[in-house]
């Protein structure tokens, strides 16, 4: 058996290897000059149309919750990004909110284009509102209003089932001390929602969960929480009840995650770092991570190493090409969008 041991854990060394993805970075770019549009931007979202454009869209203005910050976006033709414009704003008959997390999303074998996002004076008070597009968002539907209790998803896009039963992930900040997520459901095709909570008895504080889908019967949520962890959930009911949350093994400065399936692979994008004094401590460091069951992560790409600056609130999307998209705050001055091919 001792002859025997070294061969086992070469073999095992191989094993874990191939498991890897093998993952090449071909561009990073960041998509508009700065300045030129607004002082400071933030939380972006990433979708692909019917006919292979990309959209981006994020909020902009002076600074986090003032009034003139609004829903901004662009589009990229194959060839170039597009110019930002405006696509949603807070006026409210004749009141002006600030703007919040645009998310984007489209069906499957959908040509419409949603965009959610959220409109109020803070967190802790805003409401969802939602728009569309029929045309890859040169035109934009008038905004409505989402019905009282449901906000739309409130950083990662939602994730559609086989049954086409889509699933919103949120989250509500009932105080500055109180945190709690959600997954809002719709079996109607984004027309009505049901919520189901996410371990609300959990002495945790969470938001911003993105969903991984492990098969039909098991779904898995990570979320951002106060705790400096990521935090996990599961639920083996296609999102209706969920197990309480528990630590990963990623460390979490308060600051937003995003992951995504890909094949037999569970991705992740994270700051590094643990929580400091102040909110915006831990996000000069960026990652991508993966997994093979969603419980054990593992660092695969440093996206940024700075000792400054702020490079969060990450969203990470496959094309229907295979290629990963991932797009983040870049010192709140830009939005950074990096494509990364997959080599089988």
């Amino acid at each position: 058996m001792k002859q025997l041991l070294p061969f086992l854990l070469c073999y095992i060394h191989v094993l874990a290897w191939s498991q890897q993805p093998n993952l090449k970075v071909i561009k990073k770019e960041l998509l508009f000059q700065e300045g030129e549009f607004f002082d400071q931007c933030h939380a972006s979202t990433i979708e692909e149309t019917t006919d292979g454009r990309f959209l981006v869209s994020w909020f902009g203005g002076s600074h986090e919750g003032n009034l003139d910050v609004v829903i901004w976006g662009t589009s990229f033709d194959g060839k170039e990004w597009s110019p930002p414009v405006i696509w949603a704003d807070g006026l409210i008959g004749t009141t002006r909110h600030p703007c919040w997390n645009p998310v984007l999303f489209r069906a499957k074998d959908e040509q419409t284009v949603y965009l959610y996002y959220k409109v109020g004076p803070n967190p802790r008070e805003w409401w969802g509102m939602i728009k569309t597009t029929e045309d890859g968002g040169k035109t934009w539907s008038t905004p409505k209003k989402l019905p009282d209790g449901i906000l739309g998803p409130i950083k990662n896009r939602p994730l559609q089932l086989g049954n086409g039963d889509i699933l919103s992930p949120s989250s509500v900040e009932i105080s500055e001390d109180r945190w709690v997520a959600h997954i809002e459901k719709s079996v109607d095709n984004q027309k009505s929602w049901t919520v189901f909570p996410i371990d609300h008895q959990s002495a945790y504080n969470v938001i911003q969960p993105s969903i991984l889908l492990h098969d039909e019967c098991v779904l898995q949520v990570l979320c951002r929480s106060k705790e400096g962890t990521v935090m996990s959930s599961w639920s083996h009911n296609q999102g209706e009840t969920w197990t309480p949350l528990v630590k990963t093994n990623l460390i979490n400065p308060n600051s937003a995650t995003d992951a995504i399936r890909s094949d037999k692979h569970f991705f992740i994008v994270y700051n590094p770092d643990l929580p400091g004094k102040d909110w915006w401590e831990g996000r000069a460091k960026l990652r991508l991570a993966y997994s093979m069951d969603g419980l054990k992560w593992t660092d695969l790409l440093q996206l940024e190493d700075q000792e400054n600056g702020e490079f969060s609130y990450p969203t990470i999307f496959e094309d229907s090409k295979g290629f990963l998209h991932i797009t983040y705050t870049y010192d709140r001055k830009n939005i950074k969008h990096i494509l990364i091919q997959k080599n089988r």
